[in-house]
């Protein structure tokens, strides 16, 4: 609405002025993606593909995915080697933060691993099970 320009009104202490929903949103900063942390990528689904093999897909949360990694899942403790890292049926060097990625991995049955399960570098503080957690919402 071009016409609308935010809200103004006068009360006691004076004229109080406020924005429009949209420039209250654009004035949002978008949190930074942490590239410098270790890997983090919960699994969405996981599909087995003829000709190709098993291939987890998730969202990088943390940290960065490349062809050559070596990971392991949590819970279910299966380590394995990344083949290659895709999204959008686009072969990609490396998955970032915010990414949506489906990576090919070797010698693993889609049995082994499922939904919910997270994906970590099994060199660099590979994830665990945790009793409890903190967590930083936002909404």
């Amino acid at each position: 609405m071009p016409w609308f320009k935010g809200w103004s009104r006068e009360g006691k202490a004076g004229i109080i002025k406020g924005k429009t929903l949209l420039d209250a949103i654009d004035g949002i900063e978008p949190p930074t993606r942490p590239t410098d942390k270790p890997l983090r990528l919960p699994l969405q689904d996981v599909y087995k593909i003829g000709g190709i093999g098993t291939v987890p897909v998730g969202r990088v949360e943390t940290g960065i995915i490349k062809a050559g990694m070596i990971v392991s899942f949590a819970p279910s403790n299966v380590t394995t080697e990344v083949k290659s890292v895709e999204m959008h049926h686009e072969q990609l060097e490396q998955g970032n933060p915010g990414d949506n990625v489906g990576f090919n991995i070797k010698n693993v049955s889609v049995k082994d691993i499922r939904r919910g399960n997270v994906c970590s570098d099994s060199k660099n503080d590979p994830a665990k099970e945790a009793a409890s957690f903190n967590a930083q919402v936002i909404v």
